[in-house]
């Protein structure tokens, strides 16, 4: 299943996409992180048509739990700053949900 890997794919190209314009706004980098951030937008928004989904809603919905995760894991490793128990708690919770989405039996 390609699934998970698909979604790790777009929430990371997202969050990348999203901070290069963090970074030039709000921490004064040069405007030229904005063409690999727009770049990377553009995977985002690519990845997220690979996912096997029968609705964009439904992928959206399940992409949002792992994008929860996957932000939390982008702040620990690229903005040093780890998680504490309530974001573990949190994305626990919506991961949670985003996996009964993906792996839901439909149609049986």
């Amino acid at each position: 299943m390609w699934a998970i890997p698909t979604y790790l794919l777009a929430a990371f190209a997202e969050i990348g996409g999203c901070f290069a314009f963090w970074a030039w706004l709000r921490l004064g980098k040069s405007p030229f992180w904005l063409a690999p951030g727009m770049a990377s937008l553009a995977l985002f928004a690519w990845a997220l048509t690979r996912v096997d989904a029968d609705f964009a809603g439904r992928a959206y919905a399940a992409y949002g739990g792992i994008y929860i995760l996957s932000s939390l894991v982008w702040m620990w490793a690229v903005e040093e700053s780890p998680p504490d128990r309530w974001d573990v708690l949190g994305a626990a919770f919506c991961l949670a949900g985003a996996l009964v989405i993906i792996f839901a039996p439909r149609g049986e």
